[in-house]
């Protein structure tokens, strides 16, 4: 398999998809996307397919990973960023590629685990401090996050999430039940956040607690 000349492919498909950040698009070209899936399916990443993971988990189709966190990093440098649902790694590999300062939590043990072997296989552990634990909950230690990204969809975006958003800070996230829509959410006061919504996704279910 020429995974170079597939994710070159892929890149240009993304840019046929309105992905303009070139930021974005230089960390889609350099992380190796079938190393974060099953060896059986590795013919298959860069397909723009969600594929499965485990755990009745998925990895996100390359056109949701590009456009959410396009979405939340437009017109701004994010220093520091917080990913709910780290699942297999690869997003956080994504954004560990122009983010200084990437925390992504992962409920379900097999999961932490598979992403914690990926990051360390390609050395990127200094970059992303990867959490066992309750993401709805966020990391109210750290906070505040320029930006947040959640890999799930809820009914509705967890308190907890906005409120650790950094004034001007952005968090993009899906919401619903069997309709889901990408949501935007900026936050533009103290006690102010502005929401705009995007195109219909499917994601699996936002839950909370942990997972062994």
């Amino acid at each position: 398999m020429n995974s170079e000349r597939l994710r070159q492919a892929m890149v240009q498909r993304l840019r046929t998809q309105g992905i303009t950040d070139e930021r974005v698009l230089n960390a889609m070209a350099a992380v190796p996307r079938h190393l974060f899936v099953d060896e059986a399916l590795a013919s298959r990443a860069y397909e723009d397919a969600a594929l499965p993971i485990g755990h009745s988990q998925t990895i996100s189709q390359p056109w949701v990973v590009a456009r959410m966190i396009a979405a939340a990093c437009e017109d701004r440098a994010p220093t520091r960023v917080l990913e709910v649902g780290a699942g297999c790694g690869y997003q956080a590999a994504v954004l560990a590629q122009f983010v200084r300062d990437v925390h992504t939590i992962e409920r379900i043990r097999g999961l932490y685990e598979l992403a914690r072997e990926h990051l360390r296989a390609l050395r990127l552990t200094t970059r992303i401090r990867l959490i066992y634990g309750d993401g709805t909950l966020g990391l109210p230690g750290v906070a505040p996050f320029d930006a947040i990204v959640v890999a799930a969809a809820g009914l509705a975006i967890p308190q907890a999430l906005l409120t650790q958003l950094a004034p001007g800070g952005r968090l993009i996230a899906p919401e619903g039940g069997s309709n889901q829509r990408l949501v935007l959410i900026e936050r533009t006061g103290a006690a102010s956040w502005k929401r705009t919504e995007l195109e219909a996704v499917r994601f699996v279910p936002l839950r909370s607690g942990i997972q062994s």
